[in-house]
């Protein structure tokens, strides 16, 4: 038996009025996906805690069956794994964006883009090796990563800081949390020496002639210390693979004991590779038992409140993603598990991620007792879910369900 886990990152919504109030889901031609779920399982799953922040850090954990509330640690230790970075008893962990801020008055900030409009990885890696350069110290070191995601790492004692994540406070006034930065003395130099270098940065006076986002300002938040998680491949004898553009999926990846491939031109947005993350999954599973593909790009649409672009996204997931991997696996004839969720909502109206369980489609290539025979959308998993009781409290209850070949409710 094969599992094939396909996450569409933020791809849940509510109506929304550009769409003829329906959610993008509903609007999105997305036949594959549809066809599975008329023949398969629909359920809910609640793979964020109450109290735990509607991230995909947690939202992903829990649906590799792992309990925030036992293994959580925070974000950037998740992202660091991925990009080989050691982190000390003694350190902690942050992620570190290039973002996009406004300055209208002396003190004041407003956050205009947590991505500094996408800006390409080879113009961060040399903004963030200038910030290492001129502002890295013992204490306080830089990494780069994809785009705009980056990590720093804290060595020693860390007083309180209260973060919080720049995209869902976009065009919204950042100074409070800002100036909690200022409040400790290793931040407050950092902050306004990087921000001075990184205003005056011949990337950022290429990117505004242009008419892009300069990435004039660092933002760090997620951080965390170290974790360990049970391996996944251990917990129920198989070998497994990871596919994702972002550091924190490919992090829970390798802490997690998958494989982790890299698919050359994935970028977690809409111009990624599709039909490589598709190629990769199915070529894995020649060898191996499981793989987990995840796309970012209807979470990036959802927090820039991006109607037309979310759609998009999921029609792009299901023609090049779920199409291919279905079609192919069914050429092969041997029996496979499929799901198709998301990891959490992003809806576009609030651009920002939500805690609701997620709606979820499970195949069977076998055949599924009582398949819903409805398509894939919201309202139509809540109808399913009202009569087969299938609202799962948390992400063991589903990977334990996903993962039983016997199980075909």
């Amino acid at each position: 038996m094969k599992y094939i886990l396909l996450v569409g990152d933020g791809m849940g919504d509510i109506p929304v009025p550009e769409l003829g109030n329906k959610t993008p889901l509903e609007a999105a031609e997305k036949p594959v996906i549809d066809r599975l779920s008329r023949q398969g399982t629909l359920m809910l799953a609640r793979t964020v805690p109450e109290g735990y922040p509607p991230g995909s850090d947690v939202a992903n954990l829990s649906l590799l069956g792992y309990a925030p509330e036992k293994n959580y640690t925070g974000r950037a230790p998740l992202e660091a794994a991925s990009m080989g970075i050691q982190i000390g008893a003694d350190e902690i962990a942050f992620r570190c964006n290039l973002v996009t801020v406004d300055r209208p008055a002396p003190g004041k900030v407003i956050m205009r883009d947590h991505s500094a409009g996408h800006i390409s990885t080879q113009e961060a890696a040399e903004l963030i090796g200038a910030v290492q350069k001129s502002c890295g110290t013992d204490q306080i070191k830089f990494y780069p990563g994809i785009s705009y995601r980056h990590i720093m790492i804290y060595s020693g004692d860390f007083p309180l800081l209260t973060t919080m994540p720049p995209h869902d406070y976009l065009d919204q006034d950042v100074t409070e949390f800002y100036q909690d930065y200022l409040k400790i003395d290793p931040f407050k130099k950092l902050m306004e020496k990087s921000s001075r270098l990184l205003t005056d940065h011949p990337v950022n006076a290429a990117r505004q002639s242009k008419g892009l986002n300069p990435a004039n300002s660092l933002w760090l938040w997620g951080e965390g210390k170290p974790l360990e998680l049970e391996q996944f491949t251990e917990r129920f004898g198989i070998s497994g693979s990871l596919i994702s553009a972002v550091d924190l999926l490919k992090g829970i990846g390798k802490c997690a004991g998958l494989d982790v491939i890299n698919v050359e031109g994935a970028t977690g947005y809409l111009d990624t590779n599709y039909e490589g993350k598709a190629q990769a999954a199915l070529n894995a599973l020649d060898q191996q038992d499981f793989v987990l593909v995840h796309v970012e790009a209807p979470d990036e649409a959802g927090h820039q409140g991006l109607v037309q672009e979310k759609k998009q996204a999921i029609e792009d997931f299901d023609a090049r993603i779920v199409k291919p991997i279905v079609e192919e696996m069914e050429r092969r004839g041997e029996p496979f598990r499929l799901v198709v969720t998301m990891d959490h909502y992003t809806p576009l109206s609030r651009r920002t991620h939500e805690d609701w369980p997620v709606p979820m489609v499970l195949y069977d290539s076998r055949g599924i007792n009582n398949p819903s025979g409805l398509a894939y959308t919201e309202a139509n998993v809540q109808d399913a879910v009202r009569k087969n009781g299938l609202n799962l409290s948390n992400g063991t209850d589903f990977i334990d369900r996903f993962m039983n070949p016997d199980n075909r409710q």
